[in-house]
């Protein structure tokens, strides 16, 4: 077959594709107004989860599961857009992780809001100024995100999906690099390329700023007085600069877990995790009785961590994520017998356990 009889095979399946696209795009509009009708969330992480499985299951050709999930991702975006005006808060400015890991959940084709703060993600969801939020809750070489975790004790919102994102962090710059002085950047990317930093830059300043996007445009500003940063390549496109090193973290399996919170949690799928906060009463043994909740029956705790109640010294609040869906039997049955020793439990959400 010669190239030009190859590409207008090409075309033809282009036009057929689009005529698909067109046929999927109406039947996506009826289940919006089928939704609407019946006071329904438009975006169902549940539904999604499962979808996009069963396509990855179905896929006999030569593209990878990676491919399969990036392609449904942008049409299942633009099926959102079409459904209803979707709005994404998340912890900015723009190209920061935290903007990726939305944009990796929900695609380029709905609205986001950026903010400079947690708490400023959280209100704008409660407010429904934003349909959903966006924001980190733990790093695999940094730990827990604090600020994340005490929004969840006075919030209304609940977690509805969670996502992994792959962090690289980078070397950037618009100098060349005997010339750096000051690295700028995000405290957490200090955390996780300290080693990188003492072997490479050991006499460079570090200034923490509020995000790597910051970061990288004062690298930009301040370049004649020796400045760099480190951060992802989104951020070194939208500010102009270069990618000195890659790769430079610590850890090459370096992963920050999001999650999206909203008004609602998910209905089981059958492979999901629930998240909970409690606080134990101030008597001897309380805080073992309530773990044997879990381990009566049999549940496991795939995360625990401890927070200052900030109300009464040296009080705390215990954050926990669980194995299974909060409607099946064994975990409520849990939750109904940690209730029996603690002060107070609340119910974070429960949402699809997946590495998407």
């Amino acid at each position: 077959m010669s190239l030009d009889e190859i590409r207008n095979r090409i075309d033809t399946i282009d036009q057929q594709l689009l005529e698909l696209l067109s046929q999927r795009a109406d039947l996506v509009h009826e289940v919006g107004l089928i939704k609407k009708r019946d006071g329904l969330q438009i975006y169902a992480p549940d539904r999604e989860d499962a979808l996009l499985r069963k396509l990855v299951e179905m896929n006999q050709g030569i593209l990878p599961e990676k491919s399969i999930r990036a392609i449904y991702r942008e049409i299942m975006s633009a099926a959102l857009a079409l459904e209803e005006d979707l709005k994404i808060a998340y912890l900015g400015p723009e190209g920061t992780w935290t903007h990726q890991a939305a944009i990796k959940k929900f695609g380029h084709s709905v609205n986001y809001n950026s903010h400079s703060s947690f708490a400023e993600v959280f209100d704008d969801v409660a407010r429904r100024r934003a349909d959903y939020g966006v924001v980190p809750i733990e790093n695999s070489t940094e730990g827990a995100v604090s600020h994340t975790l005490d929004l969840f004790v006075d919030s209304p919102l609940r977690i509805c999906a969670q996502i992994l994102l792959r962090i690289e962090n980078n070397l950037l710059a618009a100098i060349p690099r005997e010339k750096i002085k000051t690295l700028y950047s995000h405290p957490q990317v200090f955390g996780q390329c300290k080693n990188w930093i003492l072997r490479q830059l050991p006499d460079a300043e570090l200034v923490e700023v509020s995000s790597t996007t910051k970061a990288a445009h004062l690298a930009r500003e301040k370049a004649s007085e020796g400045a760099a940063a480190l951060g992802g390549r989104l951020a070194a496109e939208l500010a102009g600069l270069e990618v000195m090193e890659e790769s430079i973290q610590d850890r090459a399996t370096n992963t920050t877990r999001f999650l999206v919170i909203g008004e609602k949690t998910c209905p089981p799928t059958g492979n999901d995790r629930t998240s909970i906060l409690f606080s134990v009463n101030d008597r001897p043994g309380s805080l073992v009785a309530a773990l044997k909740a879990f381990d009566s029956f049999e549940i496991n705790m795939s995360k625990i961590e401890s927070r200052p109640s900030k109300q009464k010294d040296w009080e705390y609040i215990f954050y926990v994520d669980l194995a299974g869906h909060c409607e099946t039997e064994q975990v409520s049955s849990a939750l109904a017998d940690l209730e029996k020793h603690c002060s107070l439990v609340k119910l974070l959400g429960s949402y699809p356990d997946s590495a998407e």
